[in-house]
């Protein structure tokens, strides 16, 4: 029975991982995140009390962007006319040309796992291999305003204490302005303004823009949506991609096929995420017009653009946008959810299972700080689970007494009744309720354990708390493939095997290794096909499992060696589970 549990448990828990999400996103496109209810705390800066049409208007005045000449990064941010950046967790710096913010870096986290690797370069300026920036500006009469004018800054250094204002005057006597304030995380604060000097009234319309390309450095697992992002009060928050390619995923709005995709609704947030990283746009105004737009090149832009504002002689017009630019922590994301960003959280695509994936996250976070190393807060996490099952595994193993028990009396029925097998079924239910035996309660201690292994690989996957964290020796990043492979001799050879089905690395090895040593102290299944699958399943775990993050390969070897520790003890408990077994060796021996 339990042979049969261990096998179902694995079935389930490849099912869950490599398929629920997906089945569940083509059968119930609307199950992805919405905001359904208005956010905690005040509105955003800016934001309306009157209500805000239905279907919002799209961005399309803006138009497309002329091609740039490829350009390298060292060059690009090395032409002057630039304002620094500089926070306890951002530098970078503001480009006067444009108005762009197109230079971000992330002091906390490092390009690559080794130490001597510089940190995340999340914004870079456009042409540049991975570009990616954000711009603000004005489209006045009309006609959106150059993006290759030259502004002029107030201050040279941009901070979390001396905001930094923007400035120009075009021949009409228009003066606009960009007020840039940022706080000590991630968040810019664009207060766009604009005078009108002249003596004719003008319409003037501020926007906003990320613009990006579509190739990253280290792709997102096929379980983690990249790409554009938004939350509105309409629709669902993943259903664009740059490319839906194979996906069937009903909902999927494919932006390369399309060419564009207009955000109904009021927008809450809208941008761009990867597996860690996440810019995003906050209107300031429920009712703007916000768009996505495929662009050559494998380029690709969110917009927002606010009504039409006509601002007459002497009057000054104002919109303030915040643009959140930096790593996907939950709880930094969550606080600025609670402080009136709806469904801020949300760009982690923790899935349907959140409310069980962000407990284990947090409790993983305070078992790092007690033993100050992410591998022993998985071990702990993983005695922690099984010692709180200890009852109900207990409980399996007296139900498997039991079954051992009535065993005699099952045969007897089955040779009784072998030519009525409705009649055989209800007399064994009727042994089962005399004699009180339940025989799917041996399945629940594994049942129990699969909603965990999936959460788990989630916090890994998503997590950027484990991104880059070591355990011991050679394991320097648990959140990745164990890097030790027998293609490489074990990491003695100094080059990178790509996962894969051989990537067969020592902790793949011991999962082989542990699960072999549970299905030996399980009973022998008597069916010769049984007994053949059961001696090879170990070892197929093995390849399966290579090429999943460390972390779990990790959690998954201590949960074994745990299995065989609580195994030993129970059949001390009940020796005739262990008398049916050593009987069930000897037998299978014997026919051997």
């Amino acid at each position: 029975m339990d042979n049969r549990n261990l096998l179902l448990a694995f079935v389930l828990s490849v099912v869950l991982i490599l398929g629920w999400e997906a089945g569940l996103r083509y059968f119930y496109p609307e199950a992805a995140i919405t905001t359904q209810t208005p956010a905690k705390g005040k509105p955003a800066d800016g934001a309306t009390s009157a209500a805000a049409p239905a279907a919002a208007p799209g961005a399309g005045n803006l138009g497309g962007d002329a091609a740039v000449r490829p350009v390298d990064l060292k060059t690009a941010l090395g032409g002057g006319n630039r304002v620094v950046i500089d926070t306890p967790r951002v530098t970078g710096s503001i480009n006067l040309v444009g108005a762009r913010i197109d230079d971000i870096e992330l002091k906390d986290y490092r390009e690559t796992v080794k130490k001597d690797s510089g940190p995340v370069h999340l914004f870079t300026p456009e042409g540049t291999p991975h570009q990616n920036f954000a711009e603000f500006g004005f489209v006045a009469g009309g006609q959106r305003q150059p993006s290759n004018a030259l502004w002029q800054a107030d201050g040279a250094k941009l901070t979390p204490s001396t905001p930094v204002t923007l400035s120009r005057t075009d021949a009409n006597g228009l003066t606009y302005r960009v007020k840039f304030a940022i706080d000590a995380d991630y968040m810019i604060t664009a207060t766009q303004s604009v005078t009108n000097a002249g003596a004719a009234p003008t319409v003037v319309q501020p926007f906003a823009l990320i613009k990006r390309t579509s190739v990253v450095e280290n792709a997102a697992p096929s379980v983690v949506h990249s790409g554009p992002i938004y939350s509105s009060d309409a629709v669902a928050a993943y259903d664009v991609s740059y490319a839906c390619g194979w996906s069937l995923f009903s909902s999927c709005h494919d932006l390369t096929t399309d060419g564009t995709y207009s955000v109904k609704g009021n927008t809450d947030w809208v941008g761009f995420t990867d597996q860690y990283w996440f810019s995003a746009l906050v209107p300031g105004s429920k009712n703007a017009g916000v768009e996505f737009r495929s662009l050559s090149g494998k380029l690709y832009r969110a917009d927002v653009l606010y009504q039409p504002v006509t601002v007459g002689a002497g009057q000054t017009a104002t919109q303030t946008t915040r643009l959140f630019a930096g790593a996907k922590e939950s709880v930094l994301l969550d606080r600025y959810e609670d402080g009136g960003i709806a469904q801020f959280g949300a760009a982690i695509s923790w899935g349907w299972f959140w409310f069980f994936e962000k407990p284990i996250l947090w409790l993983l976070r305070h078992l790092n700080s007690l033993v100050g190393n992410f591998g022993f807060a998985i071990i702990l996490l993983t005695v922690i689970i099984r010692g709180l099952m200890f009852p109900v595994a207990q409980k399996g193993f007296a139900s498997m007494a039991a079954m051992k028990a009535v065993q005699p009396k099952m045969k007897e029925i089955q040779e009784r009744f072998k030519d009525d097998k409705q009649r055989q079924q209800q007399e064994i239910m009727k042994l089962y309720k005399d004699e009180k035996v339940n025989p799917l309660s041996g399945c629940l201690p594994m049942l129990i354990q699969i909603p965990v292994f999936f959460a788990l690989y989630k916090v890994l996957v998503l997590a950027i708390e484990m991104r880059h964290k070591p355990f011991i020796l050679w394991i320097h990043d648990l959140s990745a493939p164990d890097p030790a492979h027998i293609l490489n001799l074990f990491g003695l050879l100094d080059f990178t095997v790509p996962a894969g089905f051989l990537a067969i690395g020592p902790l793949a090895v011991l999962l082989g290794i542990t699960m072999w040593l549970t299905f030996r102290l399980n009973p022998s299944a008597m069916d010769p096909v049984q007994q053949q699958m059961f001696a090879i399943m170990p070892w197929i775990l093995m390849f399966v499992m290579a090429p999943f993050a460390a972390g779990l390969l990790l959690y998954w070897v201590t949960s074994n060696l745990l299995t065989v520790a609580q195994q030993s003890y129970l059949y001390s408990k009940h020796p005739q589970l262990k008398a049916a077994n050593a009987a069930a060796e000897k037998q299978k021996a014997a026919k051997g």
